[in-house]
């Protein structure tokens, strides 16, 4: 593997880490005890501050239960079907796939995920709360966004940024499934519009995610 294509890998593995850990509940906190390794390294690996070692993968990729083949995004892909598909995202379980879209170490960090169509009534999201900075924009379907003490529903185009120390979990309430973009600042980063206001418009601001939503009944 070309130097390039393993600092590509290394890169994108902090998403994945990060997402495999909120998918089986824990907290930077919890894995740090059930491993040995510090929350302060767990933080910046899955932040792209650091890279992971073997020693680390190995350990991680035990506790979740997860092969690396999966943490690298190299698993073998299906065999073929009769017409050929696209292949498809990493996924960890039924519960959520992620599809890293940057694979760069430090900045901003894009992912696309992708919650599957529910077969029971949502509960509110379990919320979890970290360093940094997040925009989220809802492609397709309706995302329950439990914000603090707020639950916003998110359709197609809304869009909602926060800071990450504030708890936070979403849920899909859609009989289909549903997609949404996440830009995070591991930093606090943040996105900077540069398009000025159209003539004879206002330059009001709308709040931080409160912009195009609907209250949860």
């Amino acid at each position: 593997m070309a130097v390039d294509d393993v600092n590509g890998t290394l890169a994108a593995m902090g998403p994945r880490l990060r997402a495999v850990r909120e998918h089986h509940g824990a907290t930077l906190a919890g894995v740090s005890c059930a491993t040995g390794i510090s929350t302060s390294t767990l933080s910046r690996i899955e932040t792209g501050r650091r890279k992971p070692t073997l020693e680390v993968l190995l350990q991680l990729s035990k506790e979740y239960g997860v092969s690396l083949d999966e943490l690298a995004g190299t698993a073998p892909a299906p065999a073929p079907a009769a017409e050929p598909r696209a292949r498809a995202p990493l996924s960890f379980g039924d519960d959520k796939a992620v599809l890293p879209l940057t694979r760069y170490v430090g900045g901003l960090h894009a992912h696309k995920h992708v919650l599957p169509a529910l077969e029971n009534p949502p509960t509110r999201p379990r919320q979890v709360s970290h360093n940094g900075y997040e925009w989220l924009c809802v492609l397709y379907g309706r995302l329950w966004l439990a914000l603090g003490d707020q639950d916003l529903i998110l359709t197609p185009g809304d869009v909602a940024e926060f800071d990450t120390r504030t708890p936070h979990g979403v849920a899909n309430t859609n009989p289909g499934p549903v997609e949404y973009l996440i830009m995070f600042g591991p930093q606090g980063e943040r996105l900077r519009p540069r398009t000025p206001p159209a003539a004879g418009r206002g330059t009001r601001q709308p709040d931080r995610a409160q912009a195009g939503h609907e209250a949860r009944p």
